[in-house]
């Protein structure tokens, strides 16, 4: 039996979420969360509240959540609605897809998606509350720190290291043994081949 879960978010990404959540078949959408009162549905599911209700939504529906809000460029109000939901006492699952080729000795950390398409290999650490979007490459013993994006198509190559917060952009690839700091954004098919400080944007 499918496991029941709620979804907080609108938009493209949300949309994107629940076709992930829908393809895996371990959970079944009870509701969506969203902050427009005037929505009534998304893909079909019925709104049940907003942020406000959250609350009454554990007490009613179920514990388990999923984060359906995007984080490019701004990864605060993604972190800050994660960090709301744990302290009211929701878990956050990793949802996985089963198109992706996820190695056996990899962590994943709580809240984190993983798209379809990716190939994630040895001994990789990915932490909590990120974004793994379609068809990217994260090769062995690479760390990907909290509340990061990494977004379609890009290529973390061996031994990478990326902090807390950031963002790296569509087709972009990291060479192996890079470390990038905290709160980065990196521009999309950007072409990392030394360390990148935190703080800091790469147009």
């Amino acid at each position: 039996m499918k496991k029941k879960i709620i979804l907080i978010g609108s938009g493209g990404h949300a949309v994107s979420t629940i076709n992930l959540i829908e393809s895996n078949k371990q959970f079944k959408i009870v509701g969506i969360v969203n902050q427009n009162r005037k929505i009534k549905n998304l893909m079909n599911y019925p709104v049940i509240g907003t942020d406000k209700d959250l609350k009454r939504i554990i007490r009613s529906y179920t514990k388990n959540c999923c984060i359906g809000i995007g984080q490019i460029k701004d990864y605060k109000i993604r972190t800050s609605v994660f960090n709301k939901l744990k302290r009211i006492g929701f878990k956050l699952p990793t949802i996985v897809s089963k198109n992706s080729d996820i190695n056996k000795s990899t962590k994943i950390g709580e809240g984190t998606v993983i798209f379809h398409n990716c190939i994630i290999n040895s001994n990789v650490f990915i932490g909590k509350n990120c974004i793994i979007n379609n068809g990217v490459i994260i090769e062995h013993d690479s760390i990907i720190g909290d509340n990061c994006h990494i977004s379609t198509g890009a290529i973390i190559n061996g031994s990478v290291k990326i902090g807390k917060n950031s963002f790296i952009g569509s087709g972009a690839i990291v060479k192996n043994n890079t470390q990038i700091g905290n709160n980065v954004v990196i521009g999309m098919g950007k072409r990392i081949k030394k360390s990148i400080k935190s703080n800091s944007t790469i147009k």
